[in-house]
């Protein structure tokens, strides 16, 4: 089940604003923490004992804990592939490689008695099948994506599906990062442009980058890269269905209630025998024959990619379907425009293949 995270750093902050964090994603659904050892610079004692305790807090509120490490992390702690004790006694649930070890090292890794889930930098091309096939352990390996603090560095769409493809299809789970728009973020290092795996998602409305995420299909977790989100953020990403991709449509001003329960209240789905001009969401239409839905006057001559329609009265076989364009067409009265999704609500929508369920939620501008 898709699990929603957040990034503490305790080097970087305090342990009650840390705890008082914590708290209030946990009243909002979240249950899974990453954190970094790469960027800590206390002694050894002390970060066993300070990251000891912020896990044993995180543990009491329902939390997972990951922990990036690589190899100059184990030789901190004097660990070794056969001996992360030190990281169960810290009470790490998931020990991230940002960078792979030896092939071998890494297969005793995924064999560990503590069964500490070892995860795989999921932006870097790793032969993870060999290793699997080689005796490493499939049920304690997951990947997880990369997050990019300096601007332009983050993933392209192209790359980003290619290395989520790679280990989707080795039946590995991808996680994934996202990042917040609150002033003064922090992660582990000092730049303070957004915590984020993918370019694109860099400065973006962090419900849209969440949304962005559960539409790709292929992402289990999804994590805040950066701290701390706000209490709208994160109270907004905790009130999305993880389960089922969404798209936020701008309603337009005159549209009536039964529109309205057409467009909200459905699970919609392309017709697998898919138009190139526009989404049908035929459900709809069992629910909308017998009611009325009156041509309503639209002076476009054309509807554009993006545009959300409602066949209305004056094709009464149709009645009640959802249509949502994806290549313009002419405006011949039988379809009332009822919303539209903007640009970034598109590019979630050239997502969304045939027969894949998806829901249509309301835009915060029309709340």
């Amino acid at each position: 089940m898709r699990k929603l995270g957040i990034s503490i750093y305790p080097e970087h902050s305090t342990e009650e604003k840390d705890y008082e964090y914590i708290k209030l994603a946990s009243r909002n659904g979240f249950s899974r923490i990453f954190t970094c050892l790469l960027s800590v610079k206390d002694t050894k004692d002390n970060t066993i004992k300070n990251f000891k305790s912020f896990i044993l807090k995180a543990h009491e509120l329902g939390f997972k804990v990951s922990v990036d490490t690589n190899r100059e992390v184990f030789e901190f702690f004097g660990a070794t592939a056969s001996d992360i004790s030190v990281f169960a006694r810290m009470g790490v649930d998931i020990i991230r490689l940002d960078w792979a070890m030896s092939d071998y090292e890494n297969i005793i890794l995924t064999n560990n008695p503590y069964s500490i889930l070892i995860e795989f930098n999921a932006s870097s091309d790793i032969s993870l099948d060999l290793l699997i096939k080689n005796g490493a352990n499939r049920t304690n390996m997951s990947t997880c994506h990369n997050f990019y603090p300096q601007e332009y560095t983050g993933l392209s769409k192209r790359r980003f599906d290619y290395f989520t493809d790679k280990y989707y299809k080795q039946a590995l789970p991808v996680h994934g990062f996202i990042s917040s728009n609150n002033e003064n973020t922090f992660g582990p290092w000092p730049v303070y442009k957004g915590l984020c795996t993918l370019e694109e998602h860099r400065g973006k409305d962090i419900g849209y980058q969440l949304r962005y995420m559960i539409a790709n299909r292929k992402i289990n977790d999804i994590i805040i890269g950066n701290a701390y989100a706000s209490e709208e953020e994160l109270e907004k990403l905790g009130k999305i269905d993880l389960s089922i991709p969404s798209l936020e449509v701008d309603e337009n001003y005159d549209i009536i209630k039964v529109e309205k329960e057409i467009m909200y209240n459905f699970t919609h789905s392309d017709r697998i025998d898919s138009s190139e001009y526009f989404i049908r969401s035929s459900v709809t239409r069992s629910y909308g024959k017998d009611k009325d839905i009156p041509y309503r006057n639209c002076k476009k001559e054309y509807f554009e990619k993006g545009d959300i329609l409602i066949v209305n009265n004056n094709l009464s076989h149709y009645r009640g379907e959802v249509e949502i364009v994806k290549k313009k067409i002419k405006n011949t009265g039988e379809r009332n425009l009822v919303g539209r999704l903007n640009f970034d609500e598109q590019v979630i929508m050239d997502m969304i293949s045939e027969k894949n369920p998806f829901k249509l939620i309301k835009g915060e501008k029309n709340e």
